[in-house]
């Protein structure tokens, strides 16, 4: 993380955004000290769309054991 003097950013913002939009992270001082700090936004995440969900749960085969049996089993057979 590169730490610049706040005057400095000023002058350099654009340069400065460009840099954080490709990843970096940046500290703007003020007599020294941190006072801020530029980041990236994280994208919002995408709505779940509950019917093709609901279509692929519907298309999934049933299991015929339980969970503990199938971690069970699946613990023994590498013992083999």
């Amino acid at each position: 993380m590169e730490t610049i003097n706040l005057a400095e950013a000023e002058t350099r913002l654009s340069e400065l955004v460009d840099r954080v939009e490709a990843g970096d992270s940046i500290d703007i001082l003020r007599g020294g000290k941190p006072v801020a700090r530029l980041t990236g936004v994280v994208p919002g995440r995408k709505p779940i769309d509950a019917t093709m969900l609901q279509a692929l749960t519907a298309s999934m085969p049933q299991q015929t054991e339980n969970a503990a049996d199938l971690v069970r089993s699946m613990r023994d057979g590498d013992r083999c």
